[in-house]
């Protein structure tokens, strides 16, 4: 049975990249109105793209869990995260100039824009779940239990992180700023997913 201290820590890990995923999102806002404007269909690509990376990274972390039920792989997936965003502040620009250069606007290329975004970062951020759900099971009479919690503790950072970023970050820091404070936090995630990686 995992220790109590150890699914604490788990959660933390948890809500901080639950946090993580969806101040990201209201981030890329930032990167991607200079060339495509705040529309409802700049919102729509970016939500598209955001449930799509989710849903491949939830199934991409069940598979690799069933496998290796080991929080050593899920590290080295968020680390991955983490290296996508931080390099964001210095390649968005140039890709989105590009895009536009050599291909024009419209939904196809937000789309696509935001994809360059977000996919990479958002899917590997979407494995923990499945992750901490294999590793924190004790027994299948609390698998419920279990999946509940570790789904309302991601949603609760979700919630803090979309706020956080919006209404406080946002206002006081600059783009480059935030995006390397939340590459930051997937760093102290996958460090703590590693020290916490044994069975």
């Amino acid at each position: 049975m995992i220790g109590a201290g150890r699914l604490v820590a788990i959660q933390l890990i948890v809500f901080m990249l639950g946090a993580v995923v969806m101040g990201f999102e209201m981030l890329a806002t930032r990167y991607l109105y200079p060339y495509f404007g705040g529309s409802i269909e700049t919102w729509g690509a970016l939500i598209a793209t955001v449930l799509a990376a989710l849903m491949l990274g939830y199934f991409m972390g069940g598979y690799l869990a069933d496998r290796t039920a080991n929080l050593g792989l899920c590290a080295l997936l968020v680390v991955v995260a983490a290296l996508w965003i931080a390099a964001m502040p210095w390649s968005a620009d140039a890709i989105f100039l590009r895009l536009m250069t050599d291909v024009g606007d419209g939904a196809a290329v937000t789309i696509l824009a935001s994809a360059i975004l977000l996919a990479v970062p958002l899917a590997m951020l979407g494995t923990l779940l499945p992750f901490v759900i294999r590793v924190t099971i004790a027994d299948t009479q609390h698998a419920g239990r279990v999946a509940g919690l570790s789904y309302a503790v991601s949603t609760f950072g979700s919630i803090f992180g979309t706020l956080f970023v919006t209404f406080t970050l946002i206002p006081s820091f600059g783009v480059r700023a935030i995006t390397l404070m939340l590459a930051g936090a997937c760093a102290v995630g996958a460090l703590g997913l590693f020290l916490l990686r044994r069975r």
